[in-house]
């Protein structure tokens, strides 16, 4: 099983910035993906931030503002968020694929959401 704890989001003013935080914690355990989903109210959760491949992809509303980021042993990942606008508020969701004993078989973990509200 992988425990995931979610921090960093908040309140903050159009253009403000906040950095979101996961950790992963559990007995062995191999990560395969780490993303950032968002979902606001009314509406489905959307993917916001993965890493690809080598690289990293991202919604094409936070592109240039928005920046994932990890540690070398896969353990943390970070969403970076600049120049924030009214339509980023939502609940933001750390998602890690990782697999685990006995089986090693790929599954999909969540953090619990932390709360990121955009005002004027």
């Amino acid at each position: 099983q992988v425990h995931l704890v979610e921090s960093g989001g908040g309140l903050v003013q159009t253009g403000g910035s906040l950095r979101l935080s996961c950790a992963a914690s559990g007995n062995d355990f191999g990560v395969t993906a780490m993303n950032w989903y968002r979902q606001a109210p009314g509406k489905q959760r959307e993917l916001v931030a993965a890493f690809v491949d080598e690289g990293t992809g991202y919604l094409d509303s936070v592109k240039g503002r928005f920046t994932i980021s990890r540690d070398n042993g896969r353990r943390t990942v970070w969403l970076q968020m600049n120049s924030l606008k009214l339509e980023d508020t939502a609940v933001y969701y750390c998602n890690v694929r990782a697999r685990t004993p006995p089986t090693w078989s790929e599954r999909d973990f969540w953090g619990q959401g932390t709360q990121v509200t955009v005002s004027s």
